[in-house]
């Protein structure tokens, strides 16, 4: 539009009737919310972006679409916009996601999203993982200092399954055996006394030595203490890995030995279980991403919906 009716336009604003003003912000905000969007994607990604093909810094500007501007790559011919290769590619609706980030931070059920922000609860369910796909890696390297592990464990679920490989359950449900079992699912977390959490879902019944090798090694710095109930499998796994370990024995009593607890991590795990009560059970392929997002919200990692966004297409510590 040309400045000069642009201007004219403006200038009749002041005679429209509160109803007519109502009417225009309701047509402005989805491009309005849109541009905030795109705005906050492309500033996130501009330092870094390249050719997803080629990997190319040579490119030029090729349009926009979906308030994304476009780009080519002059030397593979490819093109592509901000969230191209991003978890978040091709999902629309652009205009809502900061209102679904909100939705993110305040925990709502799928079904409470998808009211707020006027979407289907399907698209609701497929945007929460979305967003969580690239969000739950955002995790520290290493633990350092004294690191606390400990499992905590939740009845298996193949919730939205097609096929199930057991007898179905009635809602919730119980498992048939005492104690745990091959009916239950090993979480492993651990936590240094800075608040550096890694988790991992180790699979059905309890934790192993094999399994403690294969996820707790990497992330536990040479100089790290680990501490630990009196499970024998991290006992054999400190001396065989050569880790710095201390136990205390919960079962007989024993709950805090000077600096040696696991008082931080179960602490974890029990705003967890209290947190993920809200979601009425959850599928067991699913649990990486719903701890990647208690950890995401976990004493306010991520405040905004802008952040949680960014963190989405996976940019971190911008």
């Amino acid at each position: 539009m040309e400045a000069c009716a642009f201007d004219s336009y403006l200038a009749q604003i002041a005679q429209l009737t509160r109803g007519q003003c109502v009417r225009v912000l309701a047509l402005l905000k989805p491009a309005v919310d849109q541009g905030r969007t795109a705005a906050v994607i492309e500033d996130a990604v501009a330092p870094g972006l390249s050719c997803p093909r080629c990997q190319g810094k040579q490119f030029y500007r090729h349009g926009t679409k979906s308030g994304l501007q476009r780009f080519r790559c002059p030397a593979c011919g490819r093109t592509f916009n901000s969230l191209t290769g991003t978890p978040l590619a091709r999902l629309r609706h652009k205009e809502k996601w900061l209102d679904f980030g909100d939705c993110m931070l305040d925990s709502r059920t799928v079904r409470k999203a998808a009211a707020r922000v006027e979407v289907d609860k399907n698209t609701s369910l497929r945007w929460r993982h979305r967003f969580l796909m690239a969000t739950k890696t955002d995790r520290p390297a290493y633990l350092n200092g004294i690191a606390e592990a400990d499992e905590t464990f939740l009845l298996e679920s193949q919730k939205g399954a097609r096929n199930l490989q057991r007898p179905a359950r009635k809602r919730g449900g119980k498992a048939s055996k005492r104690g745990i079992s091959q009916e239950q699912v090993c979480i492993l977390v651990a936590r240094d006394r800075s608040g550096n959490t890694v988790d991992f879902v180790t699979g059905r019944g309890p934790v192993t030595v094999v399994q403690l090798t294969e996820h707790l090694r990497p992330v536990l710095a040479p100089d790290t203490l680990l501490v630990t109930d009196a499970n024998k499998a991290y006992q054999v796994f400190a001396k065989q890995q050569g880790i710095s370990h201390q136990y205390v024995n919960v079962s007989a009593g024993e709950h805090v030995r000077g600096a040696v607890h696991v008082q931080n991590v179960n602490g974890y795990h029990s705003r967890f279980h209290k947190w993920l009560r809200r979601f009425n059970g959850v599928a067991t392929r699913y649990l990486p991403n719903y701890l990647g997002w208690l950890w995401a919200i976990d004493r306010e990692r991520i405040r905004s919906p802008e952040t949680l966004l960014i963190a989405a297409i996976g940019v971190f510590n911008t």
